[in-house]
């Protein structure tokens, strides 16, 4: 007998049956509503794109954990790969900017719902295949920009009804500002934050450890950092710290605005300024972000400004920044909210015998004309017990029973499936009151 596990979808990945997916299709709507509220516009682009149009973007973490596709074809056998899935939507985005520049309005406001892949390891709230929900301004250097994003994601969060969550920011001119002020070599920079980025999954020890043995910091420099970092003060020990450092007094300038800018847009207790956030993606410029939730491992939201990404890709030089709700991490947190009955169907109709069928089948169109979901029973069993499970499985709210009396008296018995009260209309206006009860007003 086969093993169920063998059915499993691939590691990483999932299924979705009618109920969730409906409700995952409910929340893309919702987030697509706020999105072009602020007037973006939608892109969408290839899954896959070339593999050099990828690499170098997410430095060396990131680019372990590209999905490469191998050479077909005559070249299979070289084991080599050309192309690579999708890791995010913000390169793509970049490529179309530089390939598109002169045909698209600017600033150009876009935004993207689809899935992109990680070559990652799963684990509890991660996956190798899931959907990210972006939102992204090219062509603007105004911090309005920056602030235009975060409050569109913040607006997109309270409308999807996440109960509690903290947007924590930083720039990268202030982290670099720190490194500059710990005099970390130049060239030391980049790795160190890569490493600094795992304050969060490591522990401080940990941490300290391998900025000393992976990116070549003294134990002094690489134990000041963490300890600025982690402390309970560490708002008031990083921000003396860059009193030395010019990029650093840029960074905090730049923190100080975007907090301006959204304060009668988004409540003080939901963002404030984090030393210790720190992104690791090589793609960040100035202001980034990430946005927590009490009970959920990780950030649901995320972003920042990359003002050298599309010109890095060959295209014309051009200032950006932008964001993206990380969709899987935030439904589970609308489970206890959104309590609302799966529903396939708002009517059933029943087949009683075979010298209804055609009459029923007729009836079930006029109802969907009236703009009623409308399904009819395909099973190969009559029996009326089983009709109505199907009924209630479908979560529709009335069932159309036509039998040999009704026919005789051309009228169809109309059921309430919740409150299983029944009544009798004529067979020729029942699309009608169908139509009627099932109103949104009803």
């Amino acid at each position: 007998m086969a093993s169920l596990k063998q059915f499993d979808p691939a590691s990483g990945t999932r299924d979705f049956l009618a109920a969730e997916f409906e409700k995952r299709e409910r929340a893309f709507a919702t987030i697509r509503s706020v999105f072009a509220g602020f007037g973006f516009q939608p892109l969408q682009t290839p899954a896959f794109e070339r593999l050099d149009v990828l690499t170098g973007k997410y430095g060396d973490e990131g680019d372990k954990l590209i999905f490469k596709i191998l050479r077909r074809g005559e070249h299979e056998a070289s084991g080599e790969a050309d192309l690579a899935l999708r890791y995010d939507l913000t390169v793509p985005l970049a490529r179309a900017s530089a390939a598109y520049g002169s045909q698209l309005p600017m600033p150009y406001k876009r935004y993207a719902i689809a899935p992109v892949w990680r070559a990652d390891r799963p684990g509890k709230g991660r996956f190798r295949e899931f959907v990210q929900c972006d939102l992204d301004i090219v062509g603007s250097s105004s911090p309005l920009a920056d602030a235009e994003v975060v409050v569109a994601l913040h607006d997109a969060l309270t409308a999807l009804g996440v109960p509690e969550f903290r947007f924590l920011v930083n720039s990268r001119h202030a982290l670099f500002g720190l490194l500059e002020a710990y005099d970390v070599p130049e060239d030391l920079g980049p790795g160190a934050l890569i490493t600094l980025d795992k304050l969060d999954k490591l522990s401080p020890e940990a941490v300290v450890g391998e900025l000393v043995s992976s990116r070549g910091l003294s134990p002094g420099i690489a134990e000041g950092l963490v300890e600025d970092l982690t402390a309970p003060d560490s708002v008031e020990r990083v921000t003396a710290r860059l009193k030395s450092s010019e990029t650093g007094q840029t960074g905090l300038a730049e923190v100080e605005r975007l907090l301006e800018l959204t304060k009668d847009a988004i409540p003080a207790e939901r963002i404030g300024f984090t030393p210790n956030l720190v992104r690791g993606l090589d793609y960040y410029t100035g202001i980034i972000f990430e946005v927590v939730a009490p009970g959920t491992p990780g950030s649901i939201a995320s972003g920042g400004r990359y003002d050298r990404l599309i010109g890095n890709l060959g295209g014309k030089d051009s200032p950006a920044c932008g964001g993206s709700l990380g969709i899987e991490r935030i439904l589970p947190l609308l489970a206890e909210t959104d309590e609302a009955p799966y529903s396939q169907i708002d009517v059933a109709v029943t087949i009683m015998g075979e010298e209804q069928s055609a009459d029923c089948f007729r009836l079930a169109a006029r109802i969907r004309r009236t703009g009623v979901r409308t399904g009819v029973y395909l099973g190969s069993s009559g029996k009326f017990a089983k009709q109505m499970k199907w009924a209630g499985d479908q979560g529709a709210r009335f069932c159309v029973i036509y039998g040999a009396n009704e026919r005789e008296a051309g009228t169809v018995t109309l059921r309430d499936m919740n409150s299983g009260e029944q009544t009798q209309v004529p067979f020729d206006q029942a699309a009608e009151e169908l139509a009627r009860q099932c109103a949104p007003s009803n």
